[in-house]
């Protein structure tokens, strides 16, 4: 799962990211209007957080035009008034809820997931691979119908890979996804991660192959095709 984090002040979109990290999100951040609303019309995102009081563009402005381009991305909203009028503005302009600043990171957190579980409604939220199964709102996985314990970013990691089953994914590729736009980070993280999520669901019925050079796909153990993208 993708979150956009369009927030200007930089304590708040630190926290929120470690958050939403922890849990197993990937998550990148702008800081401006202007930048968020490049990014949602060149990428797809699962969840938008928006500060409402964003530089470069109104964030309101923003709001209007990822409408005007039929998205149903869920947006949540956040602000430094409670003002009940504005709170009507934005949720007339398209926003799917509203929190006030200050705000406890654990409910921003659990209107979170309840925004992504009603953006994926009629949508299933389990997908099982071989003796895997698992959910991409709850953030859990179970083999053999038992829960499986993994780091936020080995489930990140599995999300990416189980969504593209059989189909090539480059280590840059997981990098941007894993990791965001705004973070440096080696690519060496990732053979790291691949390592050690490979040695978990060996019993699985599925593995992480690798192609030298190129990335890495999931496949069943009894498979030996993989779809490279085009």
């Amino acid at each position: 799962m993708r979150v956009l984090i369009a927030e200007a002040e930089e304590r708040v979109a630190h926290n929120m990211k470690a958050a939403l990290r922890h849990a197993g999100y990937a998550v990148n951040r702008v800081s401006s209007g202007l930048v968020a609303d490049t990014v949602l019309a060149a990428e797809t995102f699962d969840l938008l957080i928006l500060d409402l009081d964003l530089p470069g563009m109104p964030s309101v402005q923003v709001l209007n035009r990822l409408r005007a381009r039929n998205t149903r991305l869920p947006v949540l909203v956040l602000s430094r008034t409670c003002d009940v009028e504005a709170k009507v503005r934005v949720l007339d302009l398209g926003a799917d809820d509203h929190m006030p600043k200050p705000f406890a990171l654990k409910e921003l957190m659990a209107r979170a997931r309840a925004l992504i579980r009603r953006g994926r409604c009629g949508r299933p939220s389990a997908i099982e691979r071989g003796a895997l199964s698992f959910d991409q709102v709850d953030r859990c996985v179970t083999l053999h119908g038992r829960p499986l314990k993994l780091s936020a970013g080995e489930i990140g990691l599995l999300e990416i890979l189980i969504q593209r089953n059989g189909r090539l994914v480059s280590k840059q590729q997981l990098i941007d996804l894993l990791y965001g736009r705004d973070r440096s980070v080696g690519q060496n993280a990732v053979d790291v991660s691949v390592h050690r999520l490979r040695a978990k669901i060996r019993a699985s019925g599925v593995c992480i192959t690798t192609m030298r050079g190129v990335g890495y796909f999931l496949e069943n153990t009894k498979s030996s095709t993989v779809a490279v993208p085009r």
